[in-house]
């Protein structure tokens, strides 16, 4: 008998690096566009709606990822995970062929329902090719790939923009995606059981409809419709009850996508919730700082993504130290709150930028608020799955990082409306009345107005962020009590082939 011995053994030394290519380009779409911004809103214009390019992509990836998983048990992880490149790849090619901000916003939608199944599938598909106990070291390095697309992406986003167009940022991944989509045709053979899963599409269809009434009230409010408006009020109380509605679903599905006995985890139901402020901090830092230091401080878009790197490298020095003395002690807890109460205090700093504030001020500002981020968000995902049953690991995973991914979305939503109602008001209050700006305002229409208006507009430019920063730190500052409530729950000493092996998620 040969049971135990498959007859294909799968070429990992080509698979892998095939899977990494597939998330780093899920991953750094979260953030390339990021110092595209403020060139897309020049040529397209809706300053308005900047916030929605990026969270259109971080919505429905976020709500697609509890999905994935249970499609690739039903379908086979090969061919969920080529449907998934081709949403991405469809996306990615709508995206670079738009005329209109309304449409970029709908195609990075698309792109986002390809981007997180990359993400998730091809996590899942490490465990169709590699051995359990190589499992570990595998799944780290798509850790610190997701961590390098997070300091490229601004980078690379603002070097294309600079010696190419902004369309080319979508554009880029049409090859990358095909030849990996090739690679894992020929190649990719998982012999995986197929379960007969039982979909939650009633769960998913709640989750994805209230989170789009929140946002869609956080991100109108005060632009497109006022603050009085019934309609605005209507919408979010639509979003309450459809989020109550989901949580009604989850008591009783079959195969809920959230169980709700994870949350009867203290550390389970602490890590989303400081996870949902970091995604908040953290999206929101980095969507609205290199529109500041390219219209406020006239920085090219690759200088602009140059000056983020403090704050990425601040993440990665941060996320590796604090993991090294874990693994040394055991304990986790004062991770969390020793770096929520960092991102407090450098968002705080931030909020008291000027226009004349030096940058080497700033990248100090950036540096401490990574070194902050840094120290909290790997450290949840650790914590979370050292306290849940081994049965529980992959969803219990999937729900922290929903979590942060529902705070980024929700942030970025947030941070847009509060920038886009102080500038308004503000320039309102500065310039006269018969004062007609340009439509598309960008970092170099900007530069060409004359120089008491622009004086004018950058003043409502900065003092607008100063609020948006502000809030940040507020908002850090509730990540920082929730943060005091964690426990530290011994570490594991087994290895997790010890405990019962679950269904291949």
């Amino acid at each position: 008998m040969h049971d135990d011995a498959p007859p294909y053994k799968p070429p990992v030394r080509v698979i892998y690096p095939t899977l990494m290519l597939v998330m780093f380009l899920a991953a750094l779409d979260q953030t390339i566009v990021s110092t595209a911004l403020p060139t897309i809103v020049g040529e397209l214009g809706g300053l308005s709606q900047l916030s929605w390019v990026v969270t259109a992509y971080l919505l429905t990836s976020t709500i697609v990822v509890p999905l994935y998983g249970k499609f690739g048990d039903l379908f086979g992880r090969r061919i969920v995970l080529q449907v998934a490149i081709v949403l991405f790849l469809a996306g990615s090619a709508l995206c670079g062929m738009v005329q209109d901000m309304t449409w970029l916003i709908i195609m990075r939608a698309l792109q986002g329902l390809g981007g997180g199944g990359l993400m998730v599938s091809s996590i899942a598909a490490i465990g169709d090719v590699v051995p359990p106990a190589e499992r570990g070291r595998y799944q780290g390095l798509f850790g610190a790939v997701f961590g390098l697309s997070t300091v490229i992406g601004p980078l690379l986003g603002g070097y294309i923009v600079e010696h190419f167009s902004w369309r080319w940022i979508f554009y880029l991944n049409l090859p990358l995606g095909v030849l990996a989509m090739l690679v894992l045709g020929i190649v990719f053979k998982p012999h995986t059981r197929h379960i007969d899963h039982k979909i939650d599409y009633p769960g998913a269809i709640f989750m994805a409809a209230g989170l789009t009434c929140v946002i869609l009230f956080t991100s109108e409010g005060g632009t497109t419709l006022p603050w009085r408006s019934i309609e605005l009020w209507m919408l979010l109380i639509l979003g309450v009850v459809l989020l109550f509605g989901f949580v009604f679903e989850e008591r009783t599905a079959a195969e809920p996508i959230m169980p709700l006995e994870l949350f009867a985890s203290r550390v389970f139901s602490i890590a989303c919730a400081v996870g949902f402020i970091v995604g908040i901090a953290m999206f929101g830092s980095i969507t609205f700082l290199p529109l500041y230091l390219q219209v406020a401080k006239g920085a090219s878009p690759t200088g602009a993504g140059l000056q983020l790197l403090p704050m990425m490298g601040g993440i990665i020095f941060a996320s590796i130290v604090s993991g090294r003395i874990i693994s040394k002690i055991g304990r986790y807890r004062m991770f969390p709150i020793v770096g929520t109460a960092v991102m407090s205090v450098a968002l705080g700093l931030m909020s008291t930028i000027r226009l004349d504030t030096p940058l080497r001020v700033l990248d100090g500002y950036m540096l401490i608020l990574g070194l902050g981020l840094g120290m909290v968000m790997q450290v949840l995902i650790l914590a979370v799955q050292n306290a849940v049953d081994f049965r529980h690991m992959g969803v219990a995973t999937s729900g922290a990082t929903l979590f942060r991914s529902i705070g980024g979305s929700i942030g970025v939503a947030l941070f847009g409306a509060i920038f886009s109602n102080g500038l308004a008001s503000r320039l309102e209050a500065l310039l006269p009345a018969d004062t007609v700006l340009p439509r598309n305002l960008g970092p170099a229409t900007v530069a060409q107005l004359p120089d008491a208006i622009r004086h004018d507009y950058l003043s409502a430019f900065s003092s607008s962020l100063h609020i948006v920063f502000l809030v940040a730190a507020c908002v850090a500052i509730v990540g920082f009590v929730l943060a005091l409530f964690m426990i530290d729950v011994p570490m594991r000493t087994h290895d997790a082939r010890d405990a019962p092996p679950p269904a291949i998620e």
